[in-house]
């Protein structure tokens, strides 16, 4: 639950207002005591920063109510492809939401999944650039694990590398969202498929709740070692953000008023930087993860947020990390 009062009471200005933006990673639903839809998605991207493009990434909305199972995430791409084609009539301002879409195919189905991922580019074919299945698992049953309900080793399963093999041959890319514990496994499945992207979602899922809570001294060190490790893989590419959910143990849900971008900043910068440094600014790309973060920080904030992180870069490197990754990544044209 989103609320809007609570995030009010901290403002700001957006800093460098001109500096071109590319969101690559955010979500659109309309669940019961929540709607995020283009309206939502514009009025937070017109708080001040230039958005100029967006790209959606899947969520397990809008899923076809009948027909085969596995055809139902069609439904979120018709869905979310129309959103698109709504905000290129013009109408809605400036900002091309949803320019790029990533939807859900199973994967364990192994080979049959080129039906799915066939029909995906077909709802879509101006948009649709890649594929994630979540794969966060923790043995711990205070953590909950990804809305794919997936098996524990999901990356290394058969069926699910031979569905995975079938991407390439699509232009896909693949969207890693896991939790820290089981990076070694997005390294591994880069180097057995070398010539598919992978994106990491979120710096890995640094979780900070259940067993991890007040650990992040001693998971931090390890964190640090299995990105570089990810990141000697040239194939894989970083998202980063999605680091102010609650399952990120920083608590700003439940303070009185949120944290200012400052202090995102400063509590953050370690990840941020890191990252960077490891895969490089031309590997690296700012994301929202709107709403999930929008439970502890308004767009504004944490726009901010990034431009402080990324103050002591160049404009090379700077347009790089907001922009130009994301849309080489996403063939935004």
């Amino acid at each position: 639950m989103i609320d809007e009062n609570w995030l009010a009471l901290t403002k700001e200005t957006a800093l460098e207002p001109e500096l071109p933006i590319v969101d690559p990673h955010h979500h659109l639903w309309d669940r019961p005591q929540h709607r995020y839809l283009l309206e939502e998605l514009l009025a937070d991207t017109g708080g001040g920063h230039n958005i100029t493009a967006t790209v959606f990434v899947e969520c397990m909305a809008m899923y076809r109510a009948a027909g085969p199972e596995w055809l139902r995430p069609i439904g979120e791409t018709e869905f979310v492809n129309g959103i698109a084609a709504q905000s290129a009539s013009g109408q809605y301002g400036d900002t091309a939401a949803c320019a790029g879409i990533v939807g859900f195919a199973d994967l364990t189905l192994g080979a049959a999944v080129e039906e799915v991922l066939a029909k995906h580019m077909s709802v879509a074919p101006d948009r649709f650039r890649g594929i994630r299945h979540a794969a966060g698992w923790d043995t711990s049953d205070e953590i909950r694990n990804s809305h794919t309900n997936p098996t524990e080793g999901l990356f290394a399963d058969a069926r699910f590398r031979e569905g995975f093999a079938r991407l390439a041959g699509f232009g896909m890319t693949f969207e890693a969202w896991l939790y820290h514990p089981q990076l070694a496994d997005v390294a591994d499945l880069a180097r057995a498929f070398p010539e598919t992207t992978i994106i990491l979602n979120h710096f890995g899922g640094p979780l900070g709740v259940g067993p991890y809570a007040d650990k992040q001294s001693e998971i931090f060190p390890q964190w640090k070692q299995d990105i570089a490790a990810v990141a000697e893989c040239p194939n894989v590419v970083a998202k980063l953000g999605g680091i102010n959910m609650p399952l990120n143990g920083f608590g700003w849900h439940r303070r009185e008023r949120p944290p200012g971008s400052e202090e995102l900043a400063a509590a953050t910068r370690a990840y941020y930087l890191h990252t960077i440094d490891c895969f490089g600014p031309a590997r690296c790309m700012f994301e929202s993860n709107f709403p999930v973060d929008k439970q502890s920080c308004s767009y504004t904030v944490l726009w901010n947020a990034f431009k402080r992180i990324a103050e002591g870069f160049s404009a090379a490197e700077k347009a790089a990390l907001f922009h130009d990754t994301a849309t080489r990544m996403y063939r935004l044209g």
